[in-house]
């Protein structure tokens, strides 16, 4: 099975994903079954690490924990846009301590999840990441959010 579907999870995920889109027929589903293989090869092909999740109740935290933030975001974004615009939009360099690959694309949804915020790069040799930000009052507040509140939380998690 692993040989014929190296990923059965992305592949499902992938067909349902397809006929969510597209509607349900035979040959949608055709269709959609086809992509889901050649995509899951190319991904096996692609060797990526498997992720080693040390703490799964961490992940449970964490999810609340974005969620919350999310919601928070969504209405001060709401804010924002009412009163017209923001004050002052810029870029926030943050050194991180979390050098785990998956912490690292993990923080980098979230970040980019949560409206008012956008990853724009991390250098992997200085371990900065750059943050762009829609209403910059503090730079400081930023980073200790992100080096308080989401990277110890990556950490126990995957490191």
């Amino acid at each position: 099975m692993t040989r014929l579907l190296p990923y059965p999870l992305l592949a499902a995920s992938l067909v349902l994903m397809w006929l969510l889109l597209n509607g349900f027929s035979l040959g949608h589903l055709i269709l959609g079954v086809a992509i889901a293989a050649v995509a899951t090869r190319i991904m096996a092909a692609l060797e990526p690490e498997k992720p080693r999740v040390r703490r799964w109740g961490a992940i449970v935290r964490l999810f609340g924990l974005v969620f919350v933030d999310i919601i928070r975001s969504n209405i001060a974004v709401g804010r924002i846009v009412l009163r017209g615009r923001p004050e002052r939009t810029g870029f926030v360099a943050i050194p991180l301590t979390v050098r785990d690959r998956t912490a690292l694309a993990v923080l980098a949804c979230v970040l980019t999840a949560t409206p008012g915020t956008a990853w724009v790069e991390y250098r992997s040799r200085t371990g900065t990441l750059l943050l762009h930000v829609l209403d910059l009052e503090n730079e400081q507040d930023w980073i200790d959010l992100i080096k308080k509140r989401y990277e110890p939380r990556l950490m126990e998690i995957f490191e």
